[in-house]
């Protein structure tokens, strides 16, 4: 899980070893979807860096949701399993994720988004930071609406199976900070509300959904008000109106 402490996803424990090592994403080269899957737009993620809470502008937030389905029999791992077979089917229509056919939730594997954000078309994408049998993370590029990190998993708690799915980030820069406290927040509040009941209807049980959230740090980071140069809206609002000229140059 993510931690408050000091703002770093977490990492393989030294009693891991080169097996726990394997479960993460370690490189630090940039963002690559080498096959885009059919019908998805690859925009806004090929040469983009992951980016986590320390690179973005906003306050840091810290959003838990969990499903809480008492009675269940399923195990962590059983409910896991389901959870990320179908991930993308689970979200919300607006808000498409695209992934490579054959592939689930492996660390490094990049992960296109479609989605539009209060009306506006946004596609950008995540990679997987970390994956296991209960367990997965996704950190955001550079552009994204957010940087930094959402964990999602399923564990036992006091006999009770829980499935989770928190967040630690910030806004990526000043329009995204804007756009957060008039409208967007709330919007993807409700994205993640929505994966929740969707999986609870796909493992055909009845649960309690909740949310907390915690501003981590109220500050802004004026340092990273830069970012808005790789801000995803605006780059993919100028692809938009561009297309009218790329069709001429094809044609020509």
């Amino acid at each position: 899980m993510a931690t408050t402490s000091n703002y770093l996803p977490p990492t393989p424990d030294e009693n891991g070893g080169q097996r726990n090592a394997a479960l993460y994403w370690t490189q630090t080269s940039t963002l690559h979807m080498s096959d885009t899957p059919t019908g998805a737009l690859n925009l806004n993620v090929d040469g983009r860096v992951a980016v986590g809470p320390l690179q973005g502008f906003g306050q840091l937030w810290q959003k838990t949701y969990q499903l809480r389905l008492p009675g269940s029999i399923m195990t962590p791992v059983e409910v896991m399993q389901e959870w990320k077979a179908n991930f993308a089917r689970f979200q919300p229509p607006d808000n498409r994720f695209y992934a490579v056919q054959g592939r689930s939730m492996e660390p490094g594997q990049t992960i296109l988004i479609n989605a539009t954000m209060t009306g506006i078309a946004l596609p950008t994408g995540v990679i997987v930071l970390y994956a296991d049998d209960e367990s997965f993370a996704l950190m955001t590029p550079q552009g994204h609406p957010e940087a930094g990190w959402i964990t999602f998993s399923a564990y036992t708690e006091e006999s009770e199976l829980v499935c989770e799915v928190q967040s630690l980030a910030r806004a990526s820069d000043p329009l995204y900070e804007i756009g957060f406290r008039l409208l967007g927040s709330q919007v993807q509040e409700q994205i993640w509300v929505h994966v929740l009941k969707e999986l609870a209807a796909h493992l055909q049980q009845e649960g309690q959904i909740s949310m907390e959230k915690v501003c981590v740090d109220s500050r802004i980071q004026w340092s990273a008000a830069r970012n808005i140069w790789q801000n995803a809206a605006i780059h993919s609002m100028l692809y938009t109106l561009s297309l009218p000229v790329r069709k001429l140059r094809r044609k020509a």
